[in-house]
């Protein structure tokens, strides 16, 4: 059997998370609905049989408490530190296979992060990998071999700083791994595949298309 994955998941505290996507659920307090994301992304990783471990990275209380309760292991973040260096917080001593995850990923199906995850095992022998989002842009998943830093450079047009860095990109048919959702219409999309019960019970009724 393979050796099973470690991914990091970096949560930023609430009040600062998903800026973008504030009051695009009319009526829900922004906070709530960026939990409901997060704990949506942990409990469809979770749920993937490629993974033997979730490290969540966070400084909010109520995403340390949420990941705990799902089953994931929480370390402290840096406030103020920035997405990539939780990525590297987190990396810290993983000595296997580790892939970086954003917490945005609210209609995640565990057997497309799975086909994701085997698909990294192949090719170059020592390269990382990426999956860059649904417009091709920004990156949802790197990951790295034993041995070999995840070396993340998430941020506006990760998809190239990636490529350029070295990681290779996979180009798998992973509609729910690639829709992350930082605006109101991201999340329709999401709605549109299907979101997790967190984030369906507060969107019930508001989204549209």
């Amino acid at each position: 059997m393979s050796q099973p994955w470690t991914v990091v998941v970096p949560v930023k505290h609430l009040a600062a998370a998903k800026s973008r996507l504030r009051g695009g659920v009319p009526g829900i307090p922004h906070e709530d609905l960026a939990l409901a994301l997060a704990a949506d992304t942990l409990d469809a990783v979770l749920a993937c049989p490629e993974v033997a471990e979730v490290l969540v990275v966070t400084d909010d209380a109520r995403v340390g408490e949420a990941a705990r309760r799902s089953g994931a292991r929480v370390l402290p973040d840096v406030a103020g530190a920035g997405l990539n260096a939780a990525f590297r917080r987190g990396a810290v001593g993983v000595p296997g296979w580790l892939a970086g995850l954003t917490a945005d990923l609210p209609a995640l199906r565990p057997a497309e992060l799975a086909a994701a995850l085997r698909a990294a095992r192949t090719g170059t022998a020592g390269a990382r990998r990426f999956v860059a989002d649904a417009p091709g842009t920004g990156t949802v998943l790197l990951a790295a071999p034993p041995g070999v830093p995840l070396d993340p450079r998430f941020g506006p047009g990760s998809a190239v700083a990636h490529a350029s860095s070295g990681a290779h990109p996979l180009t798998g048919d992973w509609p729910s791994l690639r829709r992350d959702v930082d605006t109101a219409d991201d999340l329709a999309a999401a709605a549109r595949l299907g979101l997790g019960p967190r984030t369906a019970a507060l969107a019930a009724g508001c989204l549209t298309g």
